[in-house]
């Protein structure tokens, strides 16, 4: 049997299906026979209802326009392969409908042939819902027109639709959009649509009522979701990925407030950039909102009013950080995943139930990783999580109330850095905890305005074994930066050992009160403190090594406070560059059991003139011009996690 090759022009025949060659009739003399696959090109005008057969290839080879009166219907699992050229595009014109009837373990596909950004023009629906261009505007793409007074008015149904390297470039002024919605009404139904490597927008809304769910934007490369001219539809549970340079926003509006609600809004980037931005009087009211790696959440262009954005019932705030609990899961859209062109998983938003990485998986940290009260997080040995170089947006804390359990062994220990691990690239970790400090009961924190401290000192926060942490100490403000690895009112139940901290912009380790000990802790070219405790802090620190080769740094310990007297056990510290050792403020001291330091211009400072007897040095007080490296040095040679990298 010749294979049937189907050419779309002006199309006046009546289809029977594309999988024959010709029709048949109840009387024919032949039994039926099924045919083998065919191809199918696709181009011009469609002006009576067709079935595309999900049997064939087809090939979009120009425009294909589906003309007022007529549907076109596109079962599951089938294919369409545009040709690379502004020209290739499907438009369904006012009063015609599209029938997208993909599921989830068969999708619709509509690519190029290499899925690049640009191939082709995607998919674009007009409607006769309101806009304020008015009744019958014209559109900025192939002369499209749209527009009426229909809010209900129905331009079919999208489900389970893939749309793949889109945004071709119409003139220097416009470009093509993944799915272009001009005017469509409330009657249509949009569900589980994913966009993938547009060169301009993933979805973009030109007035009209219509209402998406279930959207998944990945990698275009200007708006993940754009709208204007007055929309006021409603989009829920939308996740987009950024991790390519280059990108605008995961939201642009522009134009009057038509006060779209957006529920449950997840947006996460690899890459910096700007969130939402919205532009003249554009607004809308959003709940369930999850930025996660972005430099700027809110940005008003044009310095409309924020009041006509209201997330969570508020008025927007460009200085919050708006995570959520229910932060859509990207693994929702699992349908898709085969075509991700990402192969790590994001870290983000706030756990409260318990999570276990997997050390198989390459982790990226993109903004604030929270552990709520309740909530466990499980690191195995040989994970390794690369911290965006986002300053003091990226950080872990485990909140007081939650736990951590980091389980490094020696020859795959758990390894956290920034791609370069250069000073202040991130935050770090921080731990809250219900011990006791000088601060009080449920003080507040410097960083991210954490609480912590209460009564138990026995309290637990987990067990942290065989960790390298690379590249923290973000600034906060003119007077606070994040530390390596921050313990506020940790309790003495919590374990803490093999811990390196390398390039830190802070200290490397910082206890604030608590009663938690550490032991095997390695400390190298901090730029402010090795080791520093305040607020009354009295765990035991045993094996300790700090190394200074870098100028610059403050001290290899720094004490502050009231003496809570911990104990120092085997501490070793070296300096190439000279520097102080020792540094004791107001009342604080220590118990020193082997202290060897060496290379530095000052072993000892007090630094306000407190009692020198509260810093005991192997049974006596400690002397200012005291020489301290007869002791024996701890030895690291057998620390061979230490080399651990990304």
């Amino acid at each position: 049997m010749k294979k049937a090759i189907r050419k779309f022009a002006v199309v006046t025949t009546t289809f029977c299906t594309l999988a024959f060659a010709s029709c048949s009739t109840d009387d024919s003399p032949f039994e039926p026979v099924t045919p083998e696959p065919v191809s199918g090109d696709l181009e011009g005008s469609i002006t009576e209802d067709l079935t595309l057969d999900p049997k064939v290839e087809y090939k979009l080879t120009g425009s294909l326009l589906v003309k007022s009166g007529a549907t076109l219907t596109i079962p599951a699992g089938t294919n369409l392969v545009a040709d690379v050229s502004p020209e290739s595009y499907i438009v369904i014109e006012k009063g015609a409908k599209i029938d997208v009837k993909g599921t989830a373990s068969a999708p619709v596909v509509m690519t190029s042939a290499n899925g690049n950004p640009g191939d082709w023009g995607g998919l674009l629906l007009l409607g006769d819902a309101p806009t304020t261009e008015g009744i019958n505007a014209v559109g900025e793409v192939a002369g499209v027109v749209y527009g009426g007074t229909n809010p209900a008015d129905n331009s079919g149904s999208i489900k389970y639709l893939v749309i793949e390297g889109a945004g071709a470039q119409i003139n220097s002024e416009s470009q093509y959009n993944g799915l272009t919605l001009y005017g469509v009404g409330s009657g249509t139904v949009i569900d589980n649509v994913a966009i993938l490597n547009g060169s301009d927008d993933g979805v973009e809304f030109f007035g009209g009522t219509v209402s998406v769910s279930n959207l998944y934007v990945e990698n275009t490369e200007d708006d993940a979701v754009d709208w204007t001219e007055g929309w006021n539809g409603t989009l829920t549970n939308t996740y987009v990925l950024h991790s390519i340079d280059g990108f605008s926003t995961a939201i642009e509006a522009d134009g009057v407030n038509g006060n779209p609600t957006i529920k449950n809004f997840t947006a996460v980037s690899t890459t910096g950039g700007t969130a939402l931005q919205f532009k003249k009087e554009s607004g809308a009211t959003i709940t369930g909102l999850s930025l996660s790696g972005y430099d700027t959440t809110v940005d008003m262009a044009n310095e409309g009013p924020l009041a006509n954005i209201l997330v969570e019932g508020e008025i927007a705030d460009p200085e919050k950080t708006y995570t959520t609990k229910s932060a859509v899961n990207a693994e929702s859209f699992s349908w898709v995943s085969l075509r991700s062109t990402v192969d790590s998983e994001i870290l983000q938003g706030v756990v409260s139930g318990e999570v276990t990485l997997d050390p198989s998986v390459a982790y990226e940290l993109n903004s604030s990783y929270i552990i709520d009260a309740g909530g466990k997080l499980n690191i195995p040995a040989g994970t390794k999580i690369t911290a965006r170089a986002g300053g003091t947006d990226v950080y872990i804390a485990v909140l007081k109330g939650a736990t951590i359990d980091i389980q490094g062994t020696e020859e795959k220990p758990v390894v956290i850095s920034s791609p370069e691990a250069k000073p202040g690239d991130w935050g770090g970790l921080t731990i809250a905890g219900a011990a006791t400090t000088t601060e009080g009961v449920d003080a507040v924190a410097e960083v991210g305005g954490f609480i912590y401290g209460g009564t138990n000192d026995e309290d637990n926060s987990g067990s942290i074994k065989n960790l390298v942490i690379m590249g923290t100490g973000a600034q906060i403000n003119s007077e606070s930066q994040y530390n390596g690895l921050s313990l506020y009112a940790v309790g003495s139940g919590t374990t803490i050992e093999n811990v390196a901290v390398i390039n830190g912009a802070d200290d490397g380790v910082e206890f604030f009160g608590g009663t938690v000990s550490a032991s095997n802790i390695y400390v190298e070219n901090t730029q402010d403190d090795a080791i520093d405790w305040t607020e009354g802090w009295n765990g035991t620190l045993t094996d300790t090594y700090v190394k200074h080769t870098i100028a610059g740094f403050s001290t290899a310990i720094e004490a502050d406070g009231m003496n809570g007297n911990p104990s120092i056990v085997n501490f070793t510290a070296v300096s190439t560059v000279g520097g102080t050792a020792l540094q004791f403020k107001k009342e604080s001291g220590a118990t020193f059991t082997n202290l060897y330091i060496d290379g530095y211009d000052s072993n000892v400072d007090m630094a306000n003139d407190g009692p020198l007897a509260n810093v005991k040095i192997d049974g006596a007080a400690a002397i200012i011009t005291g020489v301290y490296n007869k002791g024996t040095q701890v030895d690291i040679s057998a620390w061979a996690w230490l080399g651990a990298g990304l």
